[in-house]
């Protein structure tokens, strides 16, 4: 699945590119994660005036209202000034005057939602309960720690579920646990106040890196320029079950946490 860093390389390789252009047409194929929301013909002569971004949702803000779009599991975007013919798996496209905007999505568990403002109820159904972002200024040391003593699940459970702080996906909840020393098991309530800097620090500095690496591409993913990522090459612990641990040489191990899979070194995460 895209995460945080995936969403955000995605943004930056085509926001600039689509700013200020007119939507010419608007076409749907096959059904995605929910309805579009209005007849696509409406968007017709539109403009996109920025693209945004808010954890794992791109906000395409138009003249008139915004387009919310969602990766999904295995969805990525491609603009370029002209594509190939759409295949069974191109399932959005925008025509603008600046280039084609096309969503690919396989397993189509992605979305593209337009909304009046982030005020309309679809708007705030979506996005209204996400947490605050990780690498912006709201995400204070203090107030995560303290939001974590309210919180007796597992820690790498908490990040996942992104009403603290917003875009820690798998990969990443992995990698962060893994720099601050943290077992995934461990309750979020038990955190010191100096372990949760920690890991806030983690969580910065495993997310930037990804970003300067484009994102991980693991199966699907790739920019709206066609590029993968190669943080994944560098992974200290995610998908590395059963390998030395790079740090100390114990044997990386594996455990099922709400139904997704968590990595961690069982010498370097003791508690």
């Amino acid at each position: 699945m895209p995460e945080l860093p995936e969403v955000e390389v995605t943004r930056l390789s085509f926001a600039d590119r689509i700013a200020g252009a007119r939507i010419e047409s608007a076409t749907i194929g096959k059904p995605l994660r929910w309805p579009l929301g209005l007849a696509p013909a409406a968007l017709q002569g539109r403009q996109v005036l920025q693209v945004r971004r808010r954890g794992k949702y791109l906000l395409l803000d138009l003249d008139h209202g915004l387009l919310l779009i969602h990766l999904g599991m295995s969805g990525s975007l491609a603009f370029a000034d002209q594509l190939p013919a759409a295949g069974p798996h191109d399932h959005f496209e925008l025509v603008t005057s600046q280039g084609r905007l096309r969503l690919h999505d396989p397993r189509r568990f992605g979305a593209v939602v337009w909304a009046e403002s982030e005020a309309d109820p679809v708007a705030r159904k979506l996005l209204g309960h996400l947490g605050v972002e990780p690498l912006g200024p709201g995400f204070e040391p203090l107030a995560f720690w303290q939001a974590l003593q309210a919180r007796r699940s597992a820690i790498k459970q908490v990040l996942l579920a992104g009403d603290i702080v917003v875009g820690v996906g798998n990969i990443y909840a992995s990698e962060a646990l893994f720099a601050a020393g943290i077992a995934p098991t461990l309750s979020a309530s038990g955190l010191s106040q100096v372990r949760a800097e920690r890991l806030h620090g983690a969580i910065r500095s495993v997310l930037a890196r990804a970003l300067e690496q484009g994102g991980s591409t693991l199966k699907d993913f790739s920019s709206a320029e066609g590029k993968s990522g190669y943080f994944q090459l560098e992974a200290m612990v995610y998908d590395r079950a059963g390998l030395p641990c790079r740090a100390c040489g114990a044997t990386i191990q594996t455990l099922r946490q709400g139904q997704r899979s968590t990595f961690f070194c069982p010498d370097c995460q003791t508690s």
